[in-house]
């Protein structure tokens, strides 16, 4: 094992986390959740598992700074792609989006782990910067989707949700889980291909249709 040495200075603590974060997104990318561990991690990146508590406590606390990066990203890819100075028909800023989602389907496949496992194992202060980002995405997007799709303002949050849940659903029916298929298989149920951006450019169309009229 290579010799650890704690970080001081806060650039060196980002760093560090940049470590922690890039293992454990390699590993979500191979394998489920649950056979992720902070012994997984730590072995991965060549420490312990007293150093890598110097830095967090939880796994979910590292699956929650990954859902924070990539909601970060999200929301910027949704704000280069709809951008100021042009409304957007409904059936174009349909399109638009769902290239957007279908670029960032991590962010929805850690959605799925979200609400009802990471944030149930963090400490409040972690769930508070969170919070803290995703809101102030959302206070922008109010600010800004009025001006390009012309939705009215106390209904962005909704489509936001709305658009947020669907994706969080469909992209875990994208992901091959064996133990499903071979339930399927047994039961000679041929499973559907889903084409997620397709799926999602008619859920988003669907939804700018009723707002259209709101």
């Amino acid at each position: 094992m290579a010799e650890f040495i704690r970080a001081r200075r806060p650039e060196q603590k980002e760093q560090r986390l940049d470590e922690i974060k890039g293992t454990v997104r390699r590993q979500f990318a191979k394998r489920p959740y649950h056979e992720i561990t902070l012994t997984t991690i730590a072995e991965e990146l060549g420490w312990s598992r007293a150093n890598l508590y110097k830095y967090v406590t939880t796994k979910e606390e590292i699956f929650l700074l990954l859902t924070a990066d990539e909601c970060d990203a999200y929301f910027e890819a949704l704000l280069a792609a709809l951008p100021e100075g042009h409304e957007f028909a409904p059936a174009e800023a349909a399109d638009a989006w769902a290239n957007v989602a279908a670029e960032h389907q991590e962010y929805f496949r850690l959605g799925d782990l979200l609400t009802t496992i990471v944030e149930t194992n963090v400490t409040v202060e972690r769930l508070m910067d969170f919070k803290r980002g995703y809101y102030a995405h959302v206070a922008e997007m109010r600010e800004h989707l009025p001006q390009v799709i012309g939705i009215a303002p106390e209904h962005v949050e909704t489509l936001l949700l709305a658009v947020y849940y669907h994706a969080t659903g469909l992209v875990s029916s994208c992901w091959s889980n064996p133990l499903i298929a071979e339930a399927l298989r047994r039961l000679e149920i041929e499973r559907p291909e889903t084409d997620f951006r397709a799926e999602m450019r008619d859920f988003v169309s669907m939804c700018l249709a009723h707002y259209e009229h709101q």
